[in-house]
């Protein structure tokens, strides 16, 4: 069987689907039209999210049982479409769920003691220490939505700092959640309620896209902290610009932006909104590499390229 890997990924991926028996080409980089010339023929293909992959490019490619995405976002990808077809979709979250969960916390640490701010102050000769009062971690109530495998590896490594932890996943079964301290899984209506800080962990869908939106924030009991690891389209971004601008919002992490060209891996145009965000000294940005460790790069690789293994023999 042939496997296209379109993807610049980790030769873990290679290697081992070579071991396993398929023939395998790497040719990373390609544009639409000369992925679908590539791929036909192949059994598999691995994508990146330059390329999406549409009902029309899988009508293109009738040999395909198997696509495979280095991550966790299926979101240019037309699962449905794919899988009524008797294409397997497959990604892998479990390759970089611990980088996001260490990312997710040290980003909202760096919002609670307001390191980037008191970085720059320094450098520029100030020393600020009374306006850089900052707040302990394990004084807060922190909501996580969304609970599959970013949302449980951030919720662990909250586990040492003693904060409360509120869960809501709308489609997760949390009644098994026991190995957790405290932590509780309630409605979306009891973590507005009660929490301090709201962390997103979803995939970008139609249903999550502006999941924070002035309507969310407006529920909120109490001025928060926002975090966000997910996607960046799942917070309406002139929305938190405006909340942050009231108070309604006490501050902002975000590691991925709603205006960020992902198939290009540049930032792409930056809107009113978006700059307002960008000169705010209440938030903390990073581009998009949450997931991005040499361990996980590994990981990642090594994870997809097992259930590749074990859906195509």
């Amino acid at each position: 069987m042939k496997i296209l890997i379109s993807d610049h990924t980790h030769p873990v991926l290679e290697q081992r689907l070579h071991d396993a028996g398929f023939t395998v080409s790497v040719q990373p980089d390609l544009d639409r039209d000369a992925l679908i010339r590539a791929a036909q023929g192949c059994d598999g293909l691995v994508v990146r999210s330059k390329v999406p992959i549409d009902r029309a490019f899988i009508d293109r490619v009738p040999s395909l049982r198997c696509i495979g995405r280095v991550g966790a976002g299926m979101e240019t990808i037309d699962v449905d479409y794919a899988e009524r077809h008797g294409i397997r979709c497959l990604n892998s979250p479990e390759g970089n769920r611990d980088a996001v969960g260490e990312h997710t916390v040290a980003l909202l640490l760096a919002l609670l003691d307001n390191i980037a701010r008191a970085d720059a102050e320094v450098r520029r000769g100030l020393w600020q220490r009374e306006a850089n009062r900052g707040l302990e971690l394990g004084s807060l109530t922190v909501g996580i939505i969304g609970f599959g495998n970013m949302g449980q590896a951030f919720a662990r490594r909250l586990q040492g700092f003693g904060c409360r932890i509120v869960v809501y996943d709308k489609y997760k079964d949390l009644d098994d959640i026991k190995d957790f301290n405290n932590l509780t899984a309630t409605t979306l209506e009891q973590l507005q309620a009660e929490a301090d800080v709201v962390s997103f962990h979803v995939p970008l869908t139609d249903e999550t896209r502006h999941y924070l939106s002035a309507s969310f924030l407006r529920g909120m009991a109490k001025p928060c902290f926002v975090v966000n690891t997910s996607r960046g389209a799942v917070v309406d971004t002139e929305a938190l610009a405006d909340a942050l601008d009231s108070g309604r919002v006490r501050g902002a992490a975000l590691d991925v932006l709603e205006y960020e060209n992902m198939a290009a891996d540049t930032l792409g145009d930056v809107p009113e909104a978006l700059r307002r965000l960008m000169q705010s000294p209440r938030t903390v940005l990073t581009p998009h590499v949450a997931g991005w460790t040499v361990e996980s790069k590994y990981k990642l690789a090594a994870v997809l390229a097992d259930k590749i293994i074990e859906t195509l023999q």
